[in-house]
């Protein structure tokens, strides 16, 4: 019968769809890279998304993250694309998190519950704690390394942590992966040297915050604000949703 995801069905057959609208994937971070991997998620047919993040849209925001908009200003992240999700696909269960995944959040989350995990955050603490966990769980994760400061959407590929080079997020990674005993990551990264931001303090966040009432961190406690454009972050979040996508099928473009 026809319906919303018949065009996707055409691609990976009706046994890939209903394993998707079975599945539960859970997005740590739902900003420039996160955000799209969301929509994408929610317009393949996951039936069941767990969204964490306790920011709140800011218009920075609006350059790159596809729930920021002039509207959603001020709202949770969350909230926004739990909103945007069941205007997609009104049936998928979505649980939100007003929560920064760090080592004392961990306990809120049971990893075993998941098909899949994605790593969309930015401080490296929080992704060792996420990888450490989903490995301890038998939980597939994918990682976001820097999407930051760079300009080529076309240079973002799809590896191993231990195949990485130039990215200097995917080397503190390698470091503490390799540390830590973790025998393989899967990660997007790119080999595009990061470019220095612009040092203007009349758009400056550190000079000029506009982070909405109430955000439980602040652009100015960064020790870095980096450049970001609309095409970068978003093709990074496409990328993860493609691998999740094609990971939880199975698929096998000559053997469906």
């Amino acid at each position: 019968m026809l319906n919303q995801f018949s065009r996707t069905e055409l691609v990976f057959g009706k046994d890939a769809m209903e394993i998707l609208e079975k599945s539960r994937v859970a997005v740590f971070g739902i900003g420039g890279v996160g955000g799209y991997t969301v929509e994408a998620l929610a317009r393949s047919g996951v039936g069941s998304l767990d969204l964490i993040d306790d920011d709140k849209v800011c218009l920075t925001n609006i350059n790159r993250q596809i729930i920021a908009t002039r509207k959603t200003i001020g709202k949770y992240k969350v909230d926004v694309a739990e909103e945007r999700v069941h205007e997609i696909n009104p049936d998928c269960q979505v649980h939100t998190y007003k929560t920064f995944y760090m080592p004392d959040t961990k306990d809120q989350f049971d990893f075993t519950q998941y098909d899949y995990i994605v790593d969309a955050i930015d401080t490296v603490k929080g992704k060792l704690e996420l990888v450490m966990n989903a490995k301890a769980a038998g939980t597939p994760i994918i990682c976001s390394m820097g999407a930051g400061n760079k300009v080529d959407p076309a240079a973002f590929e799809v590896t191993d942590i231990y195949k990485t080079s130039v990215c200097p997020l995917a080397r503190v990674m390698r470091y503490e992966c390799r540390k830590r005993g973790i025998k393989k990551l899967k990660v997007v990264y790119s080999k595009e040297k990061p470019i220095r931001p612009v040092e203007d303090m009349a758009i400056s966040c550190r000079e000029h915050c506009i982070c909405p009432p109430g955000t439980a961190r602040k652009c100015t406690e960064r020790r870095d604000i980096p450049g970001s454009t609309a095409f970068v972050p978003s093709v990074v979040g496409l990328i993860i949703a493609g691998e999740v996508i094609k990971n939880l099928t199975h698929f096998d473009r000559g053997n469906r």
